[in-house]
């Protein structure tokens, strides 16, 4: 059976046959408010637990920010940086030509279990046309897979009715993808999510409301 990486939000894996795939790269994407980032902290801490080192890059949040965001579901990541397991990575999104060797190097040098990349919104903002973007975010991917061990989720954005991510190609080359909705105040579950892919995985093909709480995402059963 091929190995399992728990992806720290209680009712998923079990969606999901155990978990992502080890060495896999997942893209988290969904609208803008529905918990896109939680998720990806959410995935390191549950690492971190495990004493898997882990890295977070961050091109668009201050790192003050994504620890304060951590602090506020009772995540310490400052805890798991003193003790050498955890990074928190902020790479200037004018200076993409450097990223994945800049995260490769990053992962050597911590023998990284999980990475988290927030977001790839930000990969077009010095780029003009876009097959120079696509070709940026297909050689980001594939050099994560096939350079290092860990594996890796990938945040990106929905921008349109028929989009799956900002650029329309991290979807096709990722291993995994989720897609997080927000269905609004009104309904009666305001988020739920989707795995709209998963290589070599059997999945739950519906949608799975959640809700995020004191301790992060948690999958609740539809009522």
């Amino acid at each position: 059976m091929p190995q399992r990486v728990a992806s720290g939000i209680p009712g998923l894996d079990g969606l999901m046959q155990g978990g992502f795939l080890h060495k896999s790269s997942n893209l988290v994407t969904g609208n803008t408010g529905t918990g896109k980032t939680i998720f990806g902290l959410q995935f390191v801490w549950e690492g971190l637990k495990r004493g898997e080192p882990c890295v977070y890059v961050t091109l668009e949040e201050d790192p003050r920010e994504i620890h304060e965001d951590a602090l506020a579901f009772g995540w310490d990541l400052k805890k798991y940086e003193a003790k050498g397991l955890f990074k928190l990575l902020y790479h200037d999104p004018a200076h993409v030509g450097d990223l994945s060797s800049v995260i490769l190097e990053e992962l050597e040098g911590m023998k990284a279990h999980r990475l988290v990349v927030d977001s790839t919104a930000l990969i077009g903002l010095t780029i003009e046309t876009p097959s120079q973007i696509r070709r940026r975010l297909v050689n980001l991917i594939n050099s994560i897979r096939d350079s290092q061990a860990c594996t890796t989720l990938i945040i990106s954005e929905i921008t349109g009715d028929n989009m799956l991510s900002r650029f329309g190609i991290e979807e096709f080359v990722a291993d995994g993808v989720i897609v997080m909705h927000y269905l609004g105040a009104d309904s009666k579950h305001a988020r739920a999510l989707e795995i709209r892919k998963m290589r070599r995985t059997r999945h739950g093909e519906g949608i799975y409301p959640f809700e995020i709480g004191p301790q992060g995402i948690v999958l609740t059963r539809p009522d």
